[in-house]
């Protein structure tokens, strides 16, 4: 059960989150993986440490030499910190994927606090990015921030994601491990579709870096798979709650998730 997703996103030194996760979360739920990194990072789970800024004509090569060759079902957008950034993935997947449904994780705010996107790039990612996107994948803060709105209550999250559509993408999946609740609600709201709700108990636990990225690309290999959206939101979710739970223990600050739980170990 193949699926090529391009990753678009920024690296993480400390294999959590970002294009590590990436690759880990496809490959683990049987998609095929390709890559063109936006940023390098020296991180860990304590949190970001240095950017390293990728030039955007590299950028734009990546993207250009991957698609022209391997081709893509879906496309997974992640860290993308700056204005020239943005400008420069939309160009090149104009050119060369103008049809490929896109999955848009809105990385602003690494989850030990660092800030990862700067204010010129939210403003083009509004522009030119959430408008192509096949699914946008914000948690709490990243959606108020993107829409001006607030929703601190479970029960505000549909007029939120409502909101998010507003902005021109073609689903919202709002994500509720930002609140207080012992059950973790995530809405997901297509155009012309009820909304759909997922629910599950809070895992308490500082193991949760990378659980967007990951969340996200476990979705975006579903779509590439052929999966319904809502099919490939549910399967990505309990994958990513497999992941957490069974998470290695790695670290003294938010540490990785258990992306290989799906594969069985050789006997050597």
């Amino acid at each position: 059960m193949k699926g090529r997703v391009l990753v678009i996103a920024g690296s993480d030194s400390g294999g959590g989150a970002g294009i590590q996760a990436d690759i880990k979360a496809i490959t683990a739920l049987g998609g095929f993986a390709m890559t063109a990194i936006t940023a390098l990072t020296a991180q860990n789970t304590r949190g970001v440490f240095g950017i390293h800024d990728v030039p955007r004509d590299f950028l734009s090569q990546q993207i250009e030499v991957v698609l022209t060759d391997l081709g893509a079902d879906c496309i997974k957008l992640g860290m993308l910190h700056r204005a020239d950034i943005v400008e420069a993935v939309c160009d090149a997947l104009d050119k060369f994927a103008p049809n490929v449904p896109v999955v848009v994780d809105p990385v602003m705010v690494a989850k030990g606090g660092a800030r990862l996107l700067e204010p010129s790039a939210q403003d083009a990612i509004i522009r030119r990015i959430i408008p192509r996107a096949r699914v946008l994948t914000p948690n709490l803060p990243e959606a108020e921030a993107l829409t001006g709105k607030s929703a601190p209550k479970a029960e505000q999250a549909e007029e939120l994601a409502a909101a998010l559509l507003a902005l021109g993408c073609h689903a919202a999946l709002v994500k509720g491990g930002h609140r207080d609740d012992d059950d973790v609600v995530d809405l997901l709201l297509e155009r012309d579709k009820k909304p759909v709700r997922y629910s599950s108990k809070r895992i308490e636990t500082r193991h949760t870096h990378g659980t967007g990225c990951t969340l996200a690309s476990a979705i975006a290999a579903g779509i590439a798979q052929g999966l319904p959206l809502d099919q490939a939101v549910g399967r990505a979710r309990a994958y990513v709650l497999e992941a957490i739970r069974t998470a290695p223990g790695y670290g003294s600050g938010h540490g990785p998730l258990n992306h290989a739980h799906t594969v069985k170990p050789s006997e050597l």
